[in-house]
């Protein structure tokens, strides 16, 4: 199985007094899902800053190939002022999948036209999966993707999620302990301590 996250002898924290990571280690392969699940303030966030190298570990090493992301608020990750297809067009190499990928998504063709403000959270939830999917990602960071949407979308968006797998691996950060054993190969449990 091709290896697309290593993380080794990982310490982190944002003061030396209080390590949030002291020699954390996990291996995500192609077609698992790991899921990090714990309370607000643990550092589930943390990690992913540290994936995509927005924060430097303290030691230790991450190894990622090509990755994408999915955050908890779509909102906060589109432009308000551009229309979905057009911040699409900006990150990704190819539109080829786009037809077949918002089909499986529910999404119509006319809502990329739209601006964000214009969707409903769910739609714009989707969109932001779609974005992520079309930029064929080999590691897929997931960060409460269903916090926003209700208990039947939700399980739809992660059923979707579920099918890219073999393209993938998927590191899920989420609070729902459920969701986690649901979807995951491995969870890991972080705590506030």
């Amino acid at each position: 199985m091709k290896e697309v996250l290593r993380i080794r002898n990982l310490s982190f924290g944002y003061s030396k007094n209080h390590l949030i990571y002291h020699n954390f280690d996990l291996t995500l392969n192609q077609g698992e899902v790991t899921a990090i699940v714990g309370p607000s303030g643990c550092g589930k966030t943390t990690l992913f800053e540290l994936i995509c190298n927005n924060l430097k570990p303290l030691q230790g090493e991450i190894k990622a190939l090509k990755t994408s992301s999915i955050y908890q608020d779509p909102y906060s990750s589109f432009h308000p002022t551009y229309t979905i297809i057009e911040q699409i067009k900006d990150v990704v190499d190819s539109l080829d999948d786009l037809d077949d990928y918002a089909q499986k998504l529910s999404l119509q063709k006319e809502l990329l036209e739209k601006k964000p403000h214009e969707l409903s959270g769910g739609q714009l939830q989707r969109c932001s999966i779609l974005r992520s999917l079309l930029m064929k990602p080999e590691l897929l960071l997931v960060d409460e993707p269903t916090s926003a949407l209700d208990n039947v979308i939700a399980l739809e968006v992660m059923q979707l999620l579920m099918k890219f797998l073999h393209k993938c691996g998927i590191l899920l950060i989420t609070h729902d302990e459920a969701l986690a054993s649901w979807c995951s190969n491995k969870t890991i449990t972080l705590s506030n301590d």
